[in-house]
C-alpha cells in the first residue's frame, strides 16, 4: 500500500468511526437483546484466561505444600481444582453461547440490511441504474452485507475481549516479571501496524475490482443464461468468454496470493520473534525461582500465561485489522443507502380531480450519464387528453427515451414536462404511476402463473380474483392462449421454476394484457407488436380502439400498420421532432416520413403496408 493511501486513510478516520457507529446503531436497533447478550458473554470470556492462570498458580503452590507436609491429604488442592473446573466449563459454555448468539445476529442483520437495500433500490427509479458508477456502488453494497455487519460486531467485541484478556494477563505476569510488559509492547505495536496496512491494501484491492467483478458475473450469466446460450453455442463464443473469465480469475488469484504470502511472512516473524523474546523472559523467571525469589507456581503460571498472551496478542491484532476491513465494507452499504432518490417516497402533489393525461413538453432535453450528446434535445410538444400519438424514427432517434420521460422514469436535464398542467417534478410519483399503463420494449417475463402475469398490471385489485383476470384476458384477446396451457390460468410460465415456456409473441401478448389491466388514463406502448406475427398484430389492433378508448395513448413502433392509425405521428431524428402530422398528411409532404414509408413498403413487399 502506498504511503499516500495510508495518509488518506488516516485523514478519513472520522469517516471510519462514523461507519462503525452506524453499524453498531443498526445492530442495536435490529436486536438489542442479542447484542447485549453477546457483549456480556464475550467480555466475560475475556477475564477467564487470567483467572485460569491465577488458579494454576494456586494449584501448583498448593501441591508443593502438600508434598512437603507431614500430614498427607489433598484437601488444599480441592478448592483450586473446583475453581479450575468451573472456569474451564465457563469458557467452553460461553464459547458455544457466543457462537449461537452470533449465528442469530448474523441472520437478523442479513434480513434487515438486505431489506433496507431492496427498499432503497425501489425508491431510486430507473435513471440511476443507467450510470455504471451506480452499478459499481450497488455491486459493492450487495457483497454479503449482513455477513460483513455481523463480522464487524463479532470482531469489535472480539477486540474488546482481547484487550481485556491482554490487560488481565499482563497484570498477572507483571506481578511475576515486569519485563514482560516491554516485550508485549515492542512486538505487538509493529505487528498491529503491519496488519492495519495489510487490511487497507486488501480493501483497496477489492474495491478496485468492482467493475471486473461485474464483468466476471456477466461472463457467467452469458455462458449459462437461457436467453444467450443458443447464440453463444452457434458462434462458438464459449472459449473466448471462458478465457476472459479465466484471465480475471487468474489476476484475482495472483493478487490474493501475494497478500497471503505477505500475511504469512509477517505472522511467521511475529510468532518466532515473540516466542524467542518470551522464552528469554521465561528463562529469567526460572532462574529467579531457582534463586528462591519466586515459587514453582509462579514458574508454572508464567510459562502457560505467556503462551496464552502471545496467542491473544495475535488474535487481538487480527481482530483489529478485521474490524477496520469490515468497517470499510460497511461504508459501501452506507454509500448506496445515501444515494438520494429523484423524489422521496410519498412526496409531491396528488390532484383531487380525475387525471386526463394531457401532456405538455416545454423545451425538454435529456442526456444519459457519461454521454456527450443529448438523447432528447429541446423538444416542445402538446399531446391532448385522449389523443393517440405515434413516435417513429430510426434506432437511436430518442423515441424510448421520450416515453420514459413521459412516464417519469427519467427527469429532464433541461426544460419541464406538464401532466394535466402540473410539472412532473412536483407530481407524486405514486399518483403518476397509477395513471400509466406501460408496455415496455423489454417487457417483463415474470416467473409466475399466466393469470398472475396479467394480474400484476393492477395486483392490488386483481391478484387472486380469477373472474376479473379472465375478463381482462378476454378483452385483450389472450383467453384462448391461456386456455391452451396445461393448467390454464394457474399454469406456471417461465423456465426458471415452471415447466411451460411461451414464445416471444405469447409473452408480449401477456404484457399487453397486463397493461390493459390497469385502469390508467395514459397508455404507453413501446414496440407493442414487435414479437407478433401479422395475424396476431391484426387481431390486436382490431380491438385497439375499444381498449384505448378514453385514454391518452403514445405508441412507439417501426411498423407503419401500427402507427398509421394514430391521430398524429411524430418523426424523431437525433432527439428532435422533425415532422408532425397524420399518416396521410406526412405522406403528402413527401418528406423523411414518406421516404421511410417507401423503404418499409419495399422491404415488406406488401402493398397493403
Amino acid at each position: 500500500m502506498s504511503e499516500s493511501s495510508a495518509q488518506r486513510t488516516v485523514r478519513d478516520l472520522p469517516a471510519l468511526f462514523s461507519s462503525a457507529r452506524w453499524a453498531i446503531r443498526l445492530a442495536w436497533s435490529t436486536n438489542r437483546g442479542l447484542l447485549v447478550g453477546m457483549s456480556v458473554v464475550v467480555l466475560s470470556r475475556g477475564l477467564v484466561p487470567a483467572a485460569l492462570a491465577i488458579t494454576a498458580r494456586g494449584l501448583v503452590n498448593a501441591a508443593v505444600v502438600v508434598t512437603r507436609s507431614d500430614v498427607p491429604g489433598a484437601g488444599p488442592l480441592v478448592p483450586w481444582l473446583l475453581l479450575g473446573f468451573l472456569l474451564t466449563a465457563i469458557e467452553g459454555i460461553t464459547s458455544l453461547t457466543q457462537k449461537l448468539f452470533m449465528q442469530r445476529l448474523r441472520d437478523d442483520l442479513n434480513y434487515r440490511v438486505t431489506l433496507d437495500i431492496l427498499n432503497h433500490a425501489a425508491t431510486l427509479g430507473v435513471a440511476p441504474y443507467e450510470d455504471p458508477r451506480v452499478q459499481d456502488i450497488l455491486e459493492r453494497a450487495q457483497q454479503a452485507p449482513g455477513e460483513r455487519l455481523a463480522r464487524f460486531v463479532s470482531d469489535a467485541l472480539g477486540c474488546a475481549s482481547g484487550a481485556l484478556q491482554i490487560v488481565s494477563l499482563l497484570a498477572v505476569l507483571i506481578f511475576i516479571e515486569p519485563l514482560i510488559l516491554l516485550v508485549a509492547i515492542l512486538f505487538a505495536l509493529p505487528y498491529l501496524r503491519f496488519h492495519w496496512r495489510l487490511a487497507l491494501q486488501q480493501y483497496e484491492l477489492e474495491r478496485g475490482r468492482t467493475t471486473k467483478r461485474r464483468w466476471s458475473h456477466y461472463f457467467v450469466s452469458t455462458l449459462s443464461g437461457r436467453s444467450t446460450v443458443g447464440e453463444v453455442t452457434i458462434l462458438n463464443l464459449a472459449p473466448l468468454l471462458i478465457e476472459r473469465f479465466r484471465s480475471l480469475m487468474v489476476e484475482f488469484r495472483e493478487q490474493d496470493q501475494h497478500l497471503y504470502r505477505r500475511s504469512f511472512r509477517g505472522g511467521a516473524v511475529f510468532v518466532v520473534a515473540t516466542t524467542a523474546a518470551m522464552y528469554a523472559v521465561f528463562l529469567r523467571v526460572v532462574m529467579r525461582a531457582v534463586g528462591g525469589h519466586l515459587t514453582l507456581g509462579d514458574v508454572a503460571v508464567f510459562g502457560g500465561a505467556t503462551t496464552r498472551l502471545r496467542n491473544t496478542l495475535e488474535s487481538f491484532v487480527l481482530s483489529v485489522s478485521s474490524v477496520l476491513e469490515q468497517t470499510l465494507h460497511v461504508s459501501h452499504v452506507i454509500e448506496f443507502l445515501s444515494i438520494v432518490p429523484t423524489k422521496p417516497a410519498g412526496a409531491g402533489i396528488r390532484p383531487a380531480a380525475s387525471a386526463r393525461a394531457e401532456l405538455v413538453f416545454e423545451n425538454v432535453s435529456f442526456t444519459y450519464p457519461g454521454s456527450k450528446g443529448a438523447a432528447v434535445d429541446g423538444v416542445s410538444l402538446h399531446i391532448r387528453a385522449g389523443e393517440t400519438v405515434a413516435l417513429v424514427g430510426e434506432n437511436g432517434a430518442g423515441k424510448t427515451t421520450l416515453v420514459k420521460l413521459i412516464a417519469g422514469l427519467y427527469e429532464p436535464s433541461a426544460g419541464r414536462i406538464l401532466f394535466d398542467g402540473i410539472d412532473l417534478r412536483d407530481l407524486s410519483r405514486a399518483h403518476l404511476y397509477e395513471q400509466i399503463a406501460f408496455v415496455f420494449q423489454d417487457f417483463g417475463r415474470y416467473e409466475a402463473s399466466a393469470g398472475d402475469n396479467i394480474a400484476y398490471g393492477d395486483w392490488g385489485r386483481l391478484l387472486g380474483d380469477a373472474e376479473r383476470i379472465k375478463d381482462v384476458a378476454t378483452l385483450a384477446g389472450v383467453h384462448g392462449l391461456i386456455g391452451s396451457l396445461p393448467r390454464g390460468y394457474e399454469t406456471p410460465v417461465g423456465r426458471l421454476f415452471g415447466e411451460t415456456d411461451l414464445s416471444g409473441g405469447e409473452w408480449q401478448k401477456l404484457a399487453v394484457a397486463r397493461a390493459f389491466a390497469r385502469s390508467a388514463s395514459l397508455l404507453i406502448l413501446d414496440e407493442p407488436t414487435s414479437n407478433l406475427d401479422a395475424r396476431a398484430e391484426y387481431n390486436l389492433f382490431r380491438r385497439f380502439q375499444e381498449l384505448a378508448k378514453g385514454r391518452t395513448t403514445v405508441i412507439v413502433s417501426h411498423r407503419f400498420s401500427t402507427v398509421s392509425m394514430a391521430d398524429r405521428i411524430l418523426l424523431l431524428d437525433r432527439g428532435r421532432i422533425v415532422e408532425s402530422g397524420s399518416h396521410d398528411e406526412l405522406l403528402a409532404r413527401e418528406g423523411n416520413y414518406a421516404q421511410l414509408y417507401a423503404l418499409h413498403q419495399r422491404r415488406m413487399g406488401d402493398a397493403s403496408y
